[in-house]
């Protein structure tokens, strides 16, 4: 699905917060068969729009435009009005290797054209050098406000042809995600359907799907105009319904001094990628094959007959049947059952067979370092090379907007923000990612940026304290929460605070801080610890019951930003899913707005990087770091510069904001 899908794609977000959608799942999402009901609330209906779906015959007047004069003809409208929206057709989901196939734009509703660039007959229209110069004009004059859904794809595309696009934007999807960030789809056929009651042509109703899909260029011309311009023109309506929610909601700052500007900051990174060393990623999945077989092989050894490390149902039989059964096995205690009824053999089960004090086997530890390593080389080593793209010979991954639930940003295709790096051989993945020759690479990442905005939000003046005296923070809670002083403090008491610090914002029982624990303390221990920290820390106990009331009096949180966030189940009788959402409220609040420092940093790097040094590039972003590449004289400076820009993106908050750094030829050089 070439053109639309991939606005889909970008604006299909899900359920979980941070989780970045696949490309075959999100593209599921859009094609179901249930589609989004009209909304009401923020999201109702503007008074003209139908409540049923439209007649393809009603959806407006559309034209082709093929010949010279009437692109000129168009272009001067387009020079003359204050606003459009705009579409671009492709032959790629990825901006880097897409080629333009058309343009669409719509001035006003229900009026919109296409100007073809190829189709199954190129004498009949203008070719693409041609189009572009009648068309730039209109996209590089200022003032002219641009909207499209999904911008970022689209302001690539026309880099890619040589357009220069000059804002002010607008960007529907962007839109949308601000004003529920909980919406299931932002993208474009959700959209016209649930809120303008449009039901817009499925791209499949044209290329067809499978081995008989074409591509986009291969369209009949009168059916490619009918579709591309149809999108230009619910672009344009659905803006004219979502700005003045915007507005009216108090988003428009958000709007214009934020998300719009980092549509431009995501669109450059995305351009850019960056470099893989692809030897080093063969070396690396030789060297954890060969772990893999060596691990089968040991397995193999100590369990009372052959199976398959993969299949958890054969797994479950070695460990839990009798040693009689047939096939027998280690009989050990089943600990839970699956769906199936079949014991489970789940991580949280393995590390307990693992660590149980009789335990006198090796398969449950083999296990987990098995699942380890093959998800490592099937999810990584081995698909990363799929993603190079040939004309750059560097990685392009996506970076989304209207994904996670708290305003983060999540990545895709491939997801980068999942290479793993709490173990030392997920890590080196890391070594792949290289700098040019000549250039190195610097990475700035935040310090424990969530607790620090904690501290701020909760004005807790002992949190406080401990971060304005440089102390290191969990050494100082566990002093407090043990009541001892901070040099008396043993490994155990810090990993406590810990994991007690790092757990607040969601909501750790006492339970759960047992289990991070590897059950060092019971249940009944933890809830004290728990209960004695927010005794010591009133107001982070305070703050944190702030944040469910807020949900519960009004439905929605907001972070420092005022980006929102609607909580489901504030009020629900059932505990597991009130306790859910009251999590919900208090981790958007603290997570959104890191979220919202970083994005502001981000946008100030990127105004302000070319001035001071216009050969460095920002790359990627992931959670908390930003990733640049630029010539090995300049790095230590270009470390200095985003160093400050990241510790003053909010000069106000009353907690220092420290980022720490590094350089390197490879990605794990410079962590």
């Amino acid at each position: 699905n070439y053109p639309r899908s991939f606005r889909e794609l970008a604006g299909t977000a899900e359920p979980l917060d941070d989780v970045s959608p696949s490309p075959s799942d999100a593209t599921a999402t859009k094609r179901s068969s249930s589609p989004d009901p009209i909304d009401g609330g923020l999201f109702a209906a503007s008074a003209d729009a139908s409540a049923t779906r439209e007649t393809k015959a009603s959806l407006g007047t559309y034209r082709c435009l093929c010949n010279t004069g009437e692109v000129q003809a168009y272009a001067e409208e387009l020079l003359a009005a204050d606003r459009f929206a705009f579409d671009t057709e492709t032959t790629s989901l990825r901006p880097r290797s897409a080629d333009l196939v058309g343009f669409s734009f719509s001035i006003k509703a229900g009026e919109a054209v296409y100007i073809p660039v190829q189709s199954p007959n190129p004498a009949k229209h203008l070719g693409l050098e041609e189009a572009a110069n009648l068309l730039q004009p209109a996209f590089a004059k200022k003032g002219i406000r641009k909207v499209a859904h999904n911008l970022k794809y689209d302001l690539q595309i026309l880099r890619g042809a040589g357009i220069n696009v000059e804002g002010p934007f607008g960007d529907t999807m962007i839109s949308s995600y601000l004003l529920d960030s909980t919406r299931s789809s932002h993208g474009l056929n959700a959209l016209s359907l649930g809120l303008l009651g449009i039901e817009i042509t499925p791209i499949s109703e044209l290329i067809g799907k499978g081995k008989s899909q074409i591509g986009f260029a291969e369209v009949p011309l009168d059916q490619a105009s009918d579709y591309a311009a149809e999108d230009a023109d619910a672009t344009l309506r659905l803006d004219d319904l979502l700005q003045p929610k915007v507005e009216a909601e108090k988003l428009q700052e958000l709007a214009h001094e934020v998300e719009l500007p980092l549509v431009e900051v995501l669109a450059e990174m995305e351009w850019n990628g960056i470099g893989v060393d692809l030897k080093e990623l063969a070396k690396q999945q030789a060297r954890l094959q060969d772990r893999i077989e060596e691990i089968a092989h040991e397995i193999s050894i100590h369990t009372p007959h052959a199976f398959n490390p993969d299949s958890p149902k054969q797994l479950s039989a070695a460990l839990f049947n009798d040693p009689e059964a047939d096939p027998p096995g280690l009989g050990l205690k089943a600990i839970k059952k699956g769906k199936s009824g079949t014991p489970s053999t789940d991580l949280e089960v393995l590390e307990k067979l693992r660590d149980a004090p009789d335990n006198d086997t090796p398969i449950p530890a083999l296990i987990i370092e098995y699942r380890q390593l093959t998800k490592l080389v099937g999810t990584y080593l081995a698909s990363l090379p799929e993603h190079v793209c040939a004309a750059t010979g560097r990685i392009h991954a996506s970076f989304h907007q209207a994904v996670a639930s708290t305003g983060r940003l999540s990545s895709s295709d491939p997801n980068l923000q999942n290479i793993p790096i709490r173990t030392d051989v997920g890590r080196e993945i890391r070594r792949a990612f290289v700098a040019d020759e000549g250039n190195l690479l610097v990475t700035a990442d935040y310090s424990q940026i969530e607790l620090r905005i904690l501290a701020h939000l909760s004005g807790d003046p002992a949190l406080r304290e401990a971060f304005e005296l440089g102390a290191d923070i969990h050494t100082a809670v566990a002093a407090q929460t043990f009541a001892v002083d901070p040099e008396e403090v043993d490994d155990a008491q810090r990993s406590t605070a810990k994991m007690i610090n790092f757990g607040i914002v969601y909501g750790i029982t006492a339970f759960g801080l047992s289990r991070r624990l590897n059950h060092t303390i019971s249940p009944g221990e933890a809830q004290q610890v728990i209960d004695d920290y927010k005794a010591r820390f009133v107001g982070l106990d305070q703050f944190l019951a702030a944040c469910v009331q807020e949900a519960r009096d009004t439905g929605y949180v907001r972070t420092i930003l005022g980006r929102r966030r609607a909580i489901e189940g504030i009020d629900q009788r059932n505990p597991m899913l009130r306790q859910r959402a009251e999590r919900h409220a208090i981790n958007t609040v603290v997570q959104g707005s890191a979220a919202d420092l970083i994005k502001i940093a981000m946008v100030d790097v990127h105004h302000r990087l070319p001035k001071a040094f216009p050969e460095a590039r920002l790359l990627l972003q992931i959670h908390d770091e930003l990733v640049l590449e630029c010539p090995s004289g300049q790095a230590e400076a270009v470390r200095d510069f985003v160093v400050q820009a990241m510790a003053g993106a909010m000069p106000d908050l009353q907690v220092p904001i420290t980022a720490g750094s590094s350089i390197g030829a490879t990605w794990i050089e410079a962590k």
